[in-house]
């Protein structure tokens, strides 16, 4: 083996323990949501406290305005928020990439997406949201997600399109051009390989920002309804309580924070991993 080789060895590897610091919280804390139901020692509807119950052996972090356990609430109500969040990171990147990667091909394809981008990010994400979730029938969280997606994607195309826009006019996008390749081949085989790290990131950031979103409709009820078990909603329901028990809207409060820090932490340090590994090539 070279010189040369070995280097390039020791530089590829080098960056793993940074890049699995801030991984491995977001993975255990997501594999935690997940299991959370199957970990609870209470059904999310059952009081065994006494309302804004004292944290104690039957409730590890008290009770709610319900004297049900805020514990057995908190591990129900996170496997929910990290579904409809993650649908709205992986259908909103998906849209963006492709979007993105064609519109910088297609100059009529670029302006027409240009222009629903520049009018859809014009509309206020709070009110977008209430206008949709109100007006789809039943509401619910399956209407938080489908408003999340459609107000989420014109910025995401923005930020794939500015991306390649420096491709589009690269040395081996005309060499393809001459060699009698298709759009679909430009965009998918020379550009969309070469926006990895982007996309990554942009995963992490859209998944952050669902996160947001889901838990904001859900304190205004414009997404799940009592009694689900929701982190955004248990916020909203104990507020006036919150100096009887404190831990019935701290702790989903921190389950939230610590969740969206955690995935952006976790797609920061994997994107320009995938970057290297690509240079590397």
């Amino acid at each position: 083996m070279t010189t040369t080789a070995v280097l390039d060895q020791r530089t590829a590897r080098r960056p793993w323990p940074r890049i699995l610091l801030p991984v491995i919280p977001a993975g255990l804390l997501v594999l935690l949501a997940v299991l959370g139901p199957l970990l609870a020692a209470h059904p999310v509807d059952q009081p065994v406290t006494a309302p804004y119950g004292a944290a104690g052996t039957d409730a590890a972090l008290g009770g709610d305005q319900l004297g049900r356990d805020v514990l057995s609430r908190l591990l129900h109500g996170g496997s929910a928020l990290i579904g409809s969040a993650l649908t709205v990171a992986v259908v909103v990147t998906l849209l963006a990439t492709l979007l993105g990667c064609f519109a910088v091909l297609s100059p009529r394809l670029g302006q027409l997406v240009e222009r629903i981008a520049d009018t859809a990010i014009l509309l206020p994400p709070v009110l977008g949201i209430m206008l949709l979730a109100l007006a789809w029938p039943g509401g619910g969280r399956l209407a938080i997600t489908l408003a999340a997606i459609v107000l989420g994607t014109p910025y995401a195309v923005r930020i794939v399109a500015s991306a390649a826009a420096p491709l589009a006019g690269a040395g081996f996008i005309e060499a393809a051009i001459a060699s009698g390749e298709g759009i679909a081949h430009l965009a998918l085989r020379e550009i969309l390989p070469n926006l990895r790290a982007t996309i990554l990131a942009l995963f992490g950031l859209r998944f952050v920002d669902a996160v947001y979103v889901i838990s904001m409709a859900g304190f205004l009820q414009l997404g799940p309804q009592p009694p689900e078990a929701d982190w955004a909603l248990m916020i909203r329901e104990n507020g006036p309580g919150i100096l009887l028990n404190p831990w019935a809207v701290v702790a989903p409060g921190l389950a939230i924070g610590l969740l969206a820090i955690s995935v952006n932490l976790a797609a920061n340090a994997l994107a320009p991993a995938t970057a290297r590994r690509a240079a590397l090539r």
